[in-house]
This record gives structure tokens, sequence and C-alpha cells, in this order.
């Protein structure tokens, strides 16, 4: 990456980080009769006590920060609106440091009940559940998107085989509620499945990059969708109100409008609105985009670098970077070239990395459950975008998509048992520990292979010398005898014929009916001192000949190379 390139990006993340609270919710631009162009605070303002509210987005994509704004001050100022529901089917908090998110709700009495795929980034509003003045719902992605667009269309609920044996089974776990009364559950049994459902949404919030004169609506130059398109349609079909910022307006287009002016009932101007974190809309970057032609590597090094600076995601070290190595090994034994693929947020991300850096990635459809199809995922604070994507959908478009042609995922996980159950969930006891199970459940449901990649222990500290890696002081173990919570059920997914493996430090396992099978083992890593002493899980190995070694080059990634088979 050139110098001059490296300054350019500093330069952007700095003007970000001095501006990220920046948002004036009185704006309104000046000559525009048109009634439906509002301020933030205007348009907020129709927004009713006790309220269903939907806000769009996932992380740093489609952020709806002004709105976020404007709800918090006319509380603040009028104690209205109050006693909502809130909506938000992705990630969209900032882990209690960056301005502008669904955190900025945070007070006791606005809202009343959260429901959401993912929490963790959300932790002001899980204080609040923790206090008992929030009640929190969890709840898939993909059912969550899947049941948005039936109300767009004025269906009901979503049956689904998604989460049955997990915590979201009311046979086996508490169904959505948290921190409520079991029969308040979101979820119910219905035969062999589950029903999924979500409050009538009488508000949908969108963040887009442009509209017209006339209030129609455009994703020209957006990074993703998500559930926009389908949130407005809900809220239009239950007669309630839908709000759009945008970040500036446009001569019509007829063939571009994605929301017509007649669906939309406030159109708030927004000059900051990003494109996706810390990028402004109105200096968008093409690469995020369908006609983006960029260099994939330098691409990588520009968005590497820029989450170093912003430090809000993890760097990996030599350890982390050789289980991403050996996760990128059995991708390409495991997985075949042409494959429809999703990957999930984190060492997944550093796998993608391996597979550009060895040129294997146009041979991949890489997806993410935000709609973008093709292209290569974006990592770290621009997850759920992609370099180069060949199209955007929507997050429904794309789980429908997935039910039928999701060949294979690559996800994180928490812990795993001797069954090969995973918790993705929750990283303690406590409210403030919890995560979400996000969309793995939904994704993970519909892979024909699906490979779990994460650490083998919370807090070891591990060394990669020349003959691999050596595991220096242990930690807490992640196999365990006993999950926290079940995210994952292997039994279900042994009965789908589905294939399962798991990716760590030590090694690779793969689900069998007897349970975690080691089939692989990094090298300097001890089976009976590093693995079978620090496993609360029981760890099958093939009588005999045992797991095989990986080449030298996995772990310390000198001469380490990738093929397809064949």
């Amino acid at each position: 990456m050139r110098l001059i390139e490296k300054a350019r990006v500093a330069a952007g993340v700095l003007r970000w980080r001095l501006t990220w609270d920046r948002g004036d919710i009185d704006y309104r631009p000046a000559g525009l009769p048109y009634p439906k162009f509002l301020s933030a605070r205007e348009a907020v303002g129709l927004i009713p006590d006790d309220a269903t509210v939907l806000s769009c987005g996932l992380g740093s994509s489609g952020r709806c920060s002004i709105f976020f704004w404007a709800v918090r001050e006319a509380f603040e100022l009028t104690g209205m609106p109050m006693g909502l529901t809130w909506i938000s089917v992705g990630a969209q908090g900032g882990r209690g440091r960056l301005p502008g998110t669904v955190e900025e709700l945070a007070l006791p009495g606005l809202v009343r009940r959260y429901i959401s795929g993912h929490v963790e980034t959300a932790r002001e509003l899980l204080h609040l559940a923790e206090r008992g003045r929030l009640q929190l719902h969890l709840l898939p992605q993909g059912e969550m998107a899947l049941a948005i667009e039936a109300q767009g269309a004025g269906g009901g609920p979503i049956v689904s085989h998604t989460g049955l044996g997990t915590f979201l089974d009311p046979r086996t776990g508490g169904g959505s509620v948290v921190n409520g009364e079991p029969g308040e559950s979101l979820v119910r049994v219905a035969g062999d499945a589950l029903e999924y459902r979500l409050p009538r949404i009488d508000v949908a919030m969108i963040n887009a990059p442009y509209a017209d004169e006339h209030g129609n609506i455009y994703f020209r130059h957006a990074a993703a969708l998500t559930e926009s398109v389908e949130a407005a349609r809900a809220a239009r079909h239950n007669g309630g109100q839908v709000l759009v910022a945008v970040a500036d307006l446009v001569p019509f287009a007829g063939d571009e409008v994605m929301l017509p002016a007649e669906d939309v009932d406030a159109v708030v101007v927004n000059p900051h609105n990003e494109q996706t974190g810390g990028i402004p809309q109105r200096r968008y970057w093409p690469m995020f985009t369908p006609e983006g032609r960029e260099n994939e590597r330098s691409a990588v090094q520009k968005l590497r670098f820029a989450n170093d600076l912003l430090g809000i995601t993890p760097r990996r070290g030599p350890a982390q970077q050789a289980v991403a190595r050996l996760g990128a090994a059995l991708f390409v034994r495991e997985v075949a070239r042409g494959a429809t693929v999703n990957l999930g947020v984190g060492y997944g991300e550093e796998v993608v990395r391996i597979l550009c850096e060895q040129g294997l990635h146009r041979d991949i459809v890489f997806t993410t459950e935000t709609g973008v199809y093709g292209g290569l995922p974006a990592p770290g604070v621009y997850f759920g975008t992609a370099i180069n994507p060949l199209r955007l959908e929507s997050s429904a478009w794309m789980f429908h998509h997935y039910r039928e042609h999701l060949d294979a995922t690559l996800l994180g996980f928490l812990e795993v048992d001797s069954a090969g159950n995973v918790n993705s969930a929750m990283r303690g006891d406590r409210i403030t520990d919890l995560v979400g199970p996000g969309g793995m459940p939904s994704i993970a449901g519909a892979a024909q292979t699906v490979i779990f990649i994460g650490g083998w222990m919370s807090g070891a500290r591990w060394r990669v010398g020349s003959n691999g890696l050596r595991l220096e002081r242990p930690g807490a173990p992640k196999f365990v005898e006993r999950l926290r919570s079940v995210s994952f059920n292997a039994e279900h997914a042994l009965g789908q014929g589905k294939r399962v493996f798991y990716v760590t430090q030590v090694g690779v396992f793969a689900l069998t009916p007897e349970g975690l099978l080691l089939i692989d083992v990094m090298p300097g890593i001890d089976v009976e001192r590093d693995i079978l002493a620090h496993s609360g899980a029981r760890i099958l190995q093939l009588p005999g000949a045992g797991p095989e070694a990986a080449p030298l080059a996995v772990a310390t990634g000198r001469g380490f190379r990738l093929s397809w088979p064949g």
C-alpha cells in the first residue's frame, strides 16, 4: 500500500473520528416545497407512544444515526415518544464507544422492549435490561428478515426448522425471551417446526443514499440494502410511518426508484449520512458498489489499515493467523470450486483474506446476510459490505437464496460440547454477556457444509516457532462438558446430512454421530498435553492411525500455498 494512499485513508479515519457525533436534527434544505421533507426532529414527532419501531441497517452500513439522536433528544425534552418496542435485525450498537447508534435509546422509559438478532454491541441497552428496565428478546436474523417481508405482503408468522433443539425452541430453551415471562416469547412450537413472529411494525426507519425533489428514494451507491425495502412495505401495509434519511438530492430517475414517494412519510436530508463506517455518502467509495473495479488485494490492505487505525476490531497475532491458515486449508479441501458461501464476522474474514492472497477467491461466490452478493467480503467495521460486489439484494432475498443454494458457511463460536453443539450467543451468565444468535441459526440451518472457526481457549498464550505452534500458558477451555446456551444443535444438523467442522489453534475436529473426531493436528501441538488435558468435551480419535498432522507451513506461514484439489 503506497504512502500517499495510507495518508488519504488516515485523513479519512481522523475526519470521521472528529465528526462522528455530528448530527443537526433541525436541518432541512431550503427551497423544497414538498411537504414530506422534514427535519429529523419533525420526523420523529410522527412516532406515537407505545409504537413498534424498526430501524434498518447492520453495523456501520445503513446506520440511522440522525433518527437515533432525534428520538433521544425528543424524549429527553418532552418525555415522548415513550414505551416503544424497538426492532433491529442486525447489530446496531457502538459497544458504548461509538455515538449515533441504537445505544442512544438507552434511557429508562423510552424503549420498553428490544428485539434483535445481535445485541453484543448494544451494551447500554443490555445494562438497562440487566437492571430490569427493558425487556429483551433474541431471534435469528433470517427469520426476522422473512417475518418483516411477510408483514409487507399481508402474511402472518414464519414457520421454519431453524432453531430446533436450541435455546430458541420453547421445548429446550426459553424461546425469544431473555428476561420476561415464557408466555411472551415470539417463538412457538408448530408441529415439527417453529413459528416465528414479530409485533406489528408501526414505524420503519431507513437510511438511504439519495432522494429526488418529489420524495422518491434511491439506493444507488449504497454499500448494502439490508431489510430497508421490506421494512417500508411492512410499515405501509400496517398503516404506519416510513421515515427515510438521505445524504443528498438527485434528479428524478424512474427506473432506479426503490421506494416511491407515495410509500414514504418523511424524508430527512442529513449531509453527514454515511455509505458505511467513516465514509460519507457524498464521497462514497465505488469499491463497495456493483460498479466497483478496485484491485482486491490493494483494497483489502486499505481496509485492514483503516480497521487498525480505528482500533474497534481485534488485531490477529501469529497464532490467530495460524488458525486462519488451517481454516483456509480445510475450506479448500472440503468446499468445491464455484460454491456459494456465507461469511461470518471474525476469523472467517481472515480466511477470505488468505484465499485472496492465494488467488482462489474468484472461484467462490461470497455472500453476506445483508444481501451483498459476490465480490470479496470486507472485514472489521466494514462487515456486511463487499469489495466489487456483483449486486446488492435485500436480506430477505438472501435468506431465501440460502435455503436453496447455500453450499458452505464460515462461522464463529464461543463454546462447543462433546456432541458438537455450539454456543454462539452467550459469553457469560449475565445479560451483559449476551451476544445474540445473529444470522448463525438461519445460515447454519441452510448450509450443506458448516465450518466453525475460533479459539481453543480464552486467554491462552501461544507462540509460533520454527517447529510449529506452542501452548505457553493455558486459558479457559472453550470445548466444555456443558454449554451455557445451545445455538446450534448438532444432532439436528447430522439428521439433515450436513458436514460440520470445528477449527482451532490445536487442530480440526469433524462432527460424527459419536461426537467430535480429531482429524487434523496443528504442527507443534501434542494431543495428550495440549488437547485432551484441556478439553471438558470428549474428543474422539481414530484407532491406529490417529489424526493427520497439518503441514508446518500452516503454523509458520513460510511457504504456505493452497490450490483446489485435482
